[in-house]
């Protein structure tokens, strides 16, 4: 994917970024590396099928729109690592708190949620053609609903207020280096890079499958996106396949 200058649509209201992204993209109206932002999104989706609720006007709520022709839809897990990269980077931009990737794509800042991607694929056969990297980034907000107790914005971890839209694009900008990158460099390390920033490594955390909780450390992400733990035994997870419970308390 050739970089190209940032390209950002801004829209007062919206059901969701990814769909408005998805249709343009359905129809042959937007090229590649373009993104859509909303002040205000009515019925923005998370992971699981979740919502993903923000304040208007207060936060980031942005989908990149990628051509993806030229990567084997076998390494999709690459455009994710891409993305999350792409968010910490942002982050790091201000501020110098730490920043956890939370598998598969969630990121936390002092083990609180500071933002989500929901990546949706249009694919034909074998073929990947097009992702949209759907964004959730909490900015300006300060009050969360109950649901939302863990969550944290940038206002709360600086004291700052912010120009969500300058951000946006500040964001935009990052996600799209990360995938030039990946696109530019055969032998890019992303899962190095990622498997360093992973949130709660080498920490007993507890997780369920199905009606089960168990106990078990993480260790890694596998180069295809399973998480890797170890108990008694060594674990490999797909997407979805579990969910997360918390931290096990020392």
């Amino acid at each position: 994917m050739p970089f190209t200058p940032a390209k950002l649509i801004i829209l007062e209201t919206v059901d969701s970024t990814n769909n408005y992204a998805m249709a343009m993209v359905q129809n042959g109206s937007i090229e590649s590396g373009y993104a859509v932002f909303a002040k205000e999104q009515t019925a923005g989706r998370g992971r699981r099928g979740k919502a993903w609720k923000s304040t208007p006007s207060k936060n980031i709520m942005l989908s990149v729109i990628a051509e993806m022709q030229w990567l084997p839809i076998q390494q999709q897990f690459g455009l994710s690592m891409a993305a999350s990269l792409g968010c910490t980077d942002f982050f790091s931009i201000y501020t110098k708190e730490s920043i956890k990737i939370k598998w598969p794509n969630d990121i936390f800042i002092n083990d609180r949620k500071a933002g989500g991607i929901l990546i949706e694929n249009v694919i034909k056969g074998k073929l990947w053609q097009w992702a949209i990297i759907g964004i959730g980034i909490n900015i300006n907000q300060e009050n969360f609903q109950q649901e939302e107790f863990n969550a944290t914005s940038l206002k709360e971890i600086t004291g700052k207020n912010y120009s969500v839209i300058e951000l946006a694009e500040q964001l935009h900008l990052c996600v799209l280096k990360r995938i030039e990158t990946l696109s530019s460099s055969a032998d890019v390390n992303f899962l190095c890079e990622y498997n360093e920033n992973l949130y709660c490594r080498n920490e007993l955390v507890k997780l369920k499958k199905g009606n089960i909780v168990f106990e078990t450390m993480i260790k890694e992400v596998s180069g295809s996106g399973e998480l890797v733990t170890k108990d008694a035994m060594e674990r490999r997870f797909e997407f979805d396949e579990i969910q997360w419970v918390g931290k096990v308390e020392k």
